[in-house]
């Protein structure tokens, strides 16, 4: 079995530690941040302070590819998680025909799991420190790698120095540092040179707040229009509710970052009054169904990134892997990031048991497993950040952004036709919810040529006659309630 050093204890870090750990691998955690406080789960998550995981305080979920996951290589986790308070929401809620509708093989996988990341994040911290043959060190941080003389054969790693100036030897060593991804300054200080990323900015903001349910045992305020949520995206603006854990939900408002008629969203007032005009969340921010956890939290959307030294366009330093958001960022609007990491880090352990010797075989089967995994949805993310800030600055009379940069359709004339037809359509609605939830890739859906069909012939029939349901403000609308809560 191989010694494995895992730089990161975030989420990717720690599903790697446990599907290695729970096969025998010697495992060391390297985490820079603090230990979580001991006591009951729920109580500890909310008093854990992560100063370096500042995502952690804003809205997550876990989609259907996480719940898959979950299911086939960590069980426990997710019982455990369940039983904390987490709750699965079938997403077949919000098909077409309603709850009802004729269910199929591979609808079980069309669920979702509610729950905050701290807690989540918490129940998986524990399952591994409980590993006997795991070891999770906090407060410690990776300093540098040590490199085995380079030979024909490139460089190989044999393990990390840390910021203390201990030397941890290691057959292994992955980078599971998050966005930062560290690994790049590791092998820069050691002159080895590395890809350059492959980027696609967002150009999102994001306005965010925590809520809980005056009444955990009465009805919920309003329908999840979308299965696992409430509200949408709109033309100009997203306004979209998330159910939690324990009768705590969250809000998040996305907006253009350079829109200065939204900049006031950071303001309680004004981001009530905003809920209060979108679709399906007035009903939530009623002072008599909950109560603010906190303030609104505002951040802005990292680009979609796709590492360099996960690829394999130079040739790799054997011994030396990425996970995690240090492999791949994907714009987290669309909720994508922590099944992204649970798969990826889950699927690079069946690897590790399929090549157990650190050599330029396994960076390449490695490098492989990145496109395979990571890439589709990385350019899915690039695509789809671009689609939204061209419609929402179009809304908003700013002039496009320069064509030169922008993405290729992923499948011509496909995703709008889709989208208008899954409104009635219950197979489109299952090919494009199951993207959605990161079961399958575009190509993989649009490859169905009934389904490709059946979308074309949607965009060129009259519109179905389905009730249009509520209208989200104009945007001189939004601008006015928002300045209106200024000015008192």
């Amino acid at each position: 079995m191989t010694t494995t050093v895992i730089a990161g204890g975030g989420l990717a870090g720690l599903a790697l530690a446990r599907a290695l750990g729970g096969r025998g691998h010697r495992v060391r955690v390297l985490e820079q941040s603090e230990p979580p406080p001991d006591g009951p789960v729920v109580k500890s998550a909310e008093l854990w302070r992560r100063p370096l995981v500042p995502q952690a305080g804003h809205d997550h979920i876990l989609n259907a590819l996480g719940v898959r996951m979950l299911r086939r290589y960590a069980p426990a986790v997710l019982d455990a998680a369940l039983a904390e308070g987490a709750r699965l929401a079938d997403l077949t809620a919000a098909a077409p025909q309603g709850p009802g509708a004729a269910r199929e093989p591979g609808d079980e996988d069309l669920v979702t799991l509610l729950v905050r990341r701290p807690v989540l994040d918490l129940v998986l911290h524990r399952a591994v420190a409980a590993l006997p043959g795991v070891t999770v060190s906090h407060r410690t941080t990776v300093a540098g790698l040590r490199l085995a003389p380079a030979g024909t054969t490139g460089h190989r790693v044999t393990g990390v120095v840390t910021d203390r100036g201990e030397t941890v030897p290691a057959d292994l060593v992955v980078d599971a540092s998050g966005r930062r991804s560290a690994s790049r300054s590791w092998l820069a200080a050691a002159g080895v040179p590395v890809a350059d990323d492959l980027t696609g900015p967002s150009r999102l903001r994001a306005f965010g707040r925590f809520y809980r349910l005056r009444d955990p045992d009465g009805p919920p305020p309003g329908p999840l229009n979308r299965g696992d949520a409430a509200g949408g995206v709109w033309d100009h603006y997203s306004a979209v509710l998330h159910p939690a854990d324990n009768d705590v939900f969250a809000i998040t408002l996305g907006t253009l970052p350079g829109d200065r008629a939204t900049a006031a969203l950071r303001t309680p007032a004004a981001f009530t009054a905003a809920c209060g005009l979108s679709p399906f969340l007035a009903a939530w921010v009623d002072e008599g169904a909950a109560q603010p956890l906190g303030p609104v939290r505002v951040t802005g959307m990292p680009p979609n990134i796709l590492r360099g030294a996960a690829t394999g366009r130079r040739r790799p330093v054997a011994g030396l892997l990425q996970t995690g958001d240090a492999a791949c960022v994907t714009d987290p609007m669309f909720g994508r990031g922590m099944s992204l990491a649970l798969a990826h880090a889950f699927l690079l352990a069946d690897l590790l048991d399929d090549r157990p010797v650190a050599d330029e075989r396994l960076s390449q089967a490695a490098a492989d497993l990145v496109e395979r995994v990571l890439r589709p949805w990385y350019d899915l993310g690039v695509r789809d950040s671009w689609s939204r800030v061209e419609r929402w600055r179009a809304a908003a009379g700013a002039p496009p952004a320069p064509q030169a940069g922008r993405p290729a359709p992923l499948v011509p004339g496909g995703l709008p036709a889709a989208s208008a037809a899954a409104v009635a359509d219950l197979a489109v609605w299952r090919g494009l919810t199951r993207i959605r939830a990161s079961l399958n890739t575009p190509a993989e859906i649009y490859a169905d040529a009934d389904l490709l069909a059946r979308a074309r012939a949607a965009a060129d029939a009259p519109a179905p006659s389905v009730p249009s349901g509520p209208q989200p403000p104009t945007r001189a609308e939004l601008r006015h309630a928002i300045a209106a809560q200024e000015e008192r």
